[in-house]
């Protein structure tokens, strides 16, 4: 039912969004499926690191731990989930499996889980309370499954591979509708430890056939990648297009990630993850060491501002809960990002003009639709031009540090280089320039205050698609969350 919907979704937003007297551009390929296109409009979503970790304080667990050490008394999912909708996330992903092997879920394919710890009496599941919880609050639901498990005795053998997909199965099938699939490459104890040949095409066979809207993660995709790096930030350039099968999760080329290439043949999006502690798992030494709201505002700059999506690690404590210090950390930065980003200083009376306009002005793909809320509405020059012009007149000076462009990415992403100007004393003075745009691109400017703005397209690999053309100023954050509002 859902991929009917998400079907039917992007072929009705194609039609209601073409001006019925104007050409439609022409597919670039690769282009997004439906569930990757919805999953790039999420943005902002949450990663949970929670298991035996939270109690012994080791970031990778042994798999030697005893089940007793798992005793969360609090344990809280909906106060898990009311946190991260209330900053903005739309998702949230749990690791149900870690490399330690301790199941989140009462698994019949291993004794290491939630059902041989004293949580619940035996009889609890986390991935139920945390599904259910998800649900609640209106936030999509992920899992994260780690291939590696140092405790599971046939770990390194054939029929690993069989206990794997039996363990995928049932968490695929019994917590409702998933919406990312995260898998990484983590494979063994060392030279002289165990190692398994995992099979990529079986496990992502089982996440196609039982969850077919799921975007599946890890190096190589093949729904989205990883960016090359767990510090949250991705490149400048940052291209969704991406050559997926020249890589394996964990792969040794990760230096090929980060910027994708224009020469892809296949759409894979990148996803930047980081947590907001030093650490994936919760230690109380870490409780001073929460990133503040500044920094999870650059950080959301850095990833959604570049063409990705934000998974920021958020694990609950040895009681089951976001901690406090996480918790304040994030109402800062949703208040941060709100004021900043919420809407547009471009004034309800401005107007835009284009070098050009698909269809013309009146019918057509025109210069005002980059003025509109709507991402599924766009401006598009004349003909098969790839370069062009639009230029926004404010009505009167507006100052602002940050201009964020976006691109309607459904038939494709297209620009490879652009151009900002602003007016100035009756002069255009270039303030920035770029390369890829994509869903999002937060470009950072000089403090400028001008009544005009211009954003020439200088190359694209096909008819550019310009959604939004807005402004921003950071300056208006700045009296609304203190410095020390958490620590670093």
């Amino acid at each position: 039912m859902r991929s009917t919907l998400l079907a039917a979704a992007a072929a009705a937003a194609l039609l209601t969004a073409a001006p019925a007297a104007a050409q439609m551009p022409a597919p670039v390929a690769p282009v997004p499926s439906p569930a990757q296109l919805q999953w790039q409009r999420m943005e902002f979503t949450a990663f949970v690191h929670f298991g035996p970790n939270a109690f012994t304080g080791a970031e990778w667990g042994s798999g030697l731990e005893k089940p007793a050490i798992f005793d969360p008394k609090a344990l809280d999912a909906r106060q898990w989930a009311r946190t991260f909708k209330a900053a903005g996330m739309k998702g949230v992903i749990v690791t149900a499996k870690h490399h330690d092997g301790f199941c989140l879920w009462p698994t019949k394919e291993s004794t290491h889980t939630v059902a041989a710890s004293p949580w619940r009496g035996g009889k609890g599941d986390l991935l139920r309370e945390l599904s259910d919880a998800a649900k609640a609050e209106g936030l999509e639901f992920g899992v994260y499954l780690s291939p590696w498990d140092r405790n599971h005795p046939q770990y390194g053998t054939p029929g690993y591979n069989d206990v794997f997909v039996r363990m995928l199965e049932d968490v695929l099938s019994n917590y409702g509708e998933i919406f990312e699939v995260w898998f990484d490459g983590a494979n063994g104890e060392g030279p002289n430890g165990k190692r398994q040949v995992y099979d990529w095409p079986r496990f992502h066979e089982v996440v196609r056939r039982l969850q077919p809207n799921a975007v599946i993660f890890s190096d190589a995709g093949p729904g989205i990648r990883w960016i090359g790096n767990e510090r949250g930030e991705a490149p400048i350039t940052n291209w969704a297009n991406f050559d997926r099968d020249r890589y394996l999760p964990g792969t040794p080329l990760s230096m090929d990630l980060p910027e994708g290439s224009a020469l892809g043949r296949f759409y894979v999006p990148g996803e930047c993850d980081v947590s907001i502690r030093p650490g994936w798992f919760w230690r109380a030494s870490e409780n001073a060491r929460v990133k503040s709201p500044r920094r999870l505002l650059d950080l959301y700059e850095a990833s959604v501002g570049r063409n990705c999506t934000l998974l920021l690690n958020v694990p609950p404590d040895d009681r089951g809960l976001i901690h406090e210090n996480d918790v304040k950390a994030l109402t800062g930065m949703r208040t941060l990002v709100d004021r900043v980003y919420s809407t547009s200083l471009v004034p309800a009376g401005a107007t835009a003009t284009a070098s050009s306009t698909l269809g013309g002005e009146t019918d057509g793909f025109r210069a005002a639709r980059v003025l509109d809320a709507d991402l599924d509405s766009w401006w598009a020059p004349a003909g098969e031009a790839r370069t062009g012009s639009l230029t926004v007149a404010l009505g009167a000076p507006v100052t602002f540090d940050r201009v964020r462009l976006q691109e309607y990415v459904a038939l494709g992403q297209r620009v490879s280089l652009f151009e900002i100007e602003a007016e100035v004393d009756g002069r255009w003075q270039r303030i920035a320039t770029g390369t890829t745009i994509g869903h999002t691109r937060i470009v950072a400017t000089a403090v400028t205050t001008t009544s005009r703005v211009r954003v020439t397209i200088h190359d694209a690999r096909g008819v550019p698609m310009i959604a939004s053309v807005s402004l921003h100023d950071t300056s208006r954050g700045r009296d609304v969350v203190p410095a020390d509002a958490v620590a670093h």
